[in-house]
């Protein structure tokens, strides 16, 4: 009876601690993903997918909050992770070409250094990194530099979204006022 008694106290401790677990705060700059075809995931289960998978973006979408955010917060001539905290990651599920360059089915992270007129576009086979704290270029597949559009409205938050092209996609990166285009061939 003893025994019994003493192993529903340990049961009960061990449910208690678990209940008081603590959980990190919301990140400021919440994680988010985007998809070529847009929407796959909802398409495929509504059987309504009529595109095969190419890629998804994986990033994380900063808010600007009143800052000044090319030449200020990111400068320019500097390597930047395309977002915050964990290294942006592109997935293909086929090969693709980015500048010419054969691009093989897989996962890679996207880097840029923005400068005022053009941003170079840096694809790299290192991944699951934090920022560009570790950014090694000896792993870099392709470098291509994109010319920077104006946007007319300034975007608070920071976002990367997959649009249809004559020969494949372009990954459109926008925040505050500029956008580029990342020409992605299928």
């Amino acid at each position: 009876m003893k025994f019994i008694s003493i192993a529903v106290i340990c049961c009960s401790l061990s449910f208690i601690s678990m209940g008081q677990t603590k959980f990190p705060p919301v990140d400021k700059s919440p994680l988010d993903i985007s998809y070529y075809p847009n929407g796959y995931p909802v398409l495929k289960i509504q059987d309504k997918a009529t595109e095969p998978l190419i890629a998804r973006v994986i990033y994380s979408r900063p808010q600007k909050n009143g800052r000044v955010i090319f030449g200020d917060l990111l400068e320019f001539g500097k390597l930047w992770r395309l977002g915050a905290n964990e290294a942006t990651e592109i997935e293909f599920f086929q090969n693709v070409r980015i500048g010419g360059v054969k691009i093989k089915k897989g996962r890679y992270t996207l880097y840029c250094i923005p400068y005022t007129e053009k941003w170079t576009m840096i694809l790299n086979s290192e991944v699951d990194t934090w920022g560009a704290f570790k950014y090694d270029a000896t792993k870099d597949i392709t470098r291509l530099d994109i010319p920077v559009q104006q946007q007319p409205e300034p975007l608070e938050n920071f976002v990367m979204s997959f649009d249809k092209s004559a020969n494949g996609a372009g990954l459109s990166i926008a925040w505050d006022v500029t956008k580029v285009v990342l020409p992605i061939v299928f």
